[in-house]
């Protein structure tokens, strides 16, 4: 039996992937890399998996192993399992704005080259899946196309530049004969439909923000026409699923985000009116806004927006999407619009304080 194999598991992307394309390839198993400290968290997703769709039962199987080890630190004895893999989804990464430098580049980098070496390694090898992110773009000015790379842009922290450096890996491949797709999908939040996420960063500082405070709240007007390329779960899912199995997206690079993005103000608007709330756009400098949050000790902790995201709510970059566009014409696959969704990921957050801004390391 053919087997693809999908590092990421049990994350919020990988979870929600897994059984669409066991559904889009009969006859193919999962084998999923898993790190022992989440092979428990793995075991009970698959049975989840399994009980809502029936097509995965008996197909995806859970490997111990570290992307950032030596074949993928999986033991030897368990090496057997991978003689039938031809394909690769590689969605593992430090998904965190304030992340260390070291944990950056060993995960993000290191990980990427182990991957990497992996694939080569495959006899009749198909495709490497890679998941990106729209912000190897880092500072860079004006539209950052779906092809454009290394514009000599600087970054605003680790995670950005060790996904840029991570993508240079993987677009070297390819030059040399890899095949290969790259998806960058943009600041990923919940599911449009129904709100559910793994965690709350990002916009959600913004909401928690809002949820603290008054009928009148008071933000910085540091995005006042930023546009923040926000992109819900599913949509991202459901475009990796249908771009991967054609054949004219070998070698493509697809920003998955809005192609019509709202600007800071606009989301922090539409939060607002959903809570109940009005917001009083106080004009401050950048500079000075991102100083005091981040060296006032206390300060971000009790405000709840921490000082990176604010580089966000300033950036002037936009994405192009005209791969994405046309690669999914004819499919009725269309990014929704934020303001279409936006409430469901408020009722989902209220309703499910158990869950916080962690990433999973």
């Amino acid at each position: 039996m053919a087997a693809l194999l999908l590092t990421g598991f049990p994350g919020f992307l990988g979870s929600a992937l897994l059984p669409r394309l066991l559904a889009r390839r009969e006859g193919v198993r999962a084998i999923c890399v898993v790190q022992p400290q989440h092979l428990a968290t793995a075991q009970r997703r698959v049975r989840e998996i399994e009980a809502a769709h029936p097509h995965t039962l008996h197909r995806v199987e859970l490997v111990e192993g570290d992307i950032t080890a030596q074949d993928l630190g999986i033991d030897p004895a368990a090496r057997d399992v991978l003689g039938e893999v031809n394909e690769v989804w590689h969605l593992a990464a430090i998904y965190d704005l304030t992340v260390a430098e070291g944990v950056a580049r060993r995960v993000n980098v290191g990980g990427t080259a182990r991957v990497l070496e992996f694939c080569r390694s495959r006899p009749q090898f198909s495709r490497l899946q890679y998941v990106s992110t729209c912000y190897v773009s880092g500072r860079y000015q004006g539209e950052f196309t779906e092809d454009a790379l290394d514009e000599g842009q600087t970054f605003y922290n680790h995670y950005e530049s060790t996904k840029f450096e991570a993508e240079m890996l993987v677009r070297t491949a390819m030059a040399d004969g890899l095949p290969a797709t790259v998806y960058r999908p943009g600041i990923v939040v919940g599911d449009s439909r129904t709100g559910e996420t793994q965690k709350y960063d990002g916009p959600y500082f913004v909401a928690a923000f809002l949820r603290r405070q008054p009928r009148v709240a008071a933000l910085p007007a540091v995005g006042d026409s930023v546009k923040t390329s926000l992109v819900p779960r599913d949509f991202v899912i459901e475009a990796m699923d249908q771009l991967s199995v054609l054949d004219r997206s070998v070698g493509r690079t697809y920003a998955l985000t809005d192609p019509n993005p709202p600007t800071a103000r606009q989301v922090a608007n539409v939060f607002a009116r959903h809570l109940g709330k009005r917001v009083i756009w106080v004009p401050l400098p950048l500079g000075i806004t991102r100083a005091v949050l981040g060296s006032v000790p206390g300060l971000e902790r009790l405000l709840g927006l921490p000082a990176e995201l604010l580089d966000y709510f300033a950036s002037s970059t936009t994405y192009s999407t005209a791969n994405t566009i046309a690669d999914l014409a004819g499919t009725g696959l269309e990014c929704p619009p934020f303001e279409s969704y936006a409430g469901r990921l408020l009722d989902f957050m209220v309703d499910h304080p158990e869950i916080d801004s962690s990433a999973m390391v």
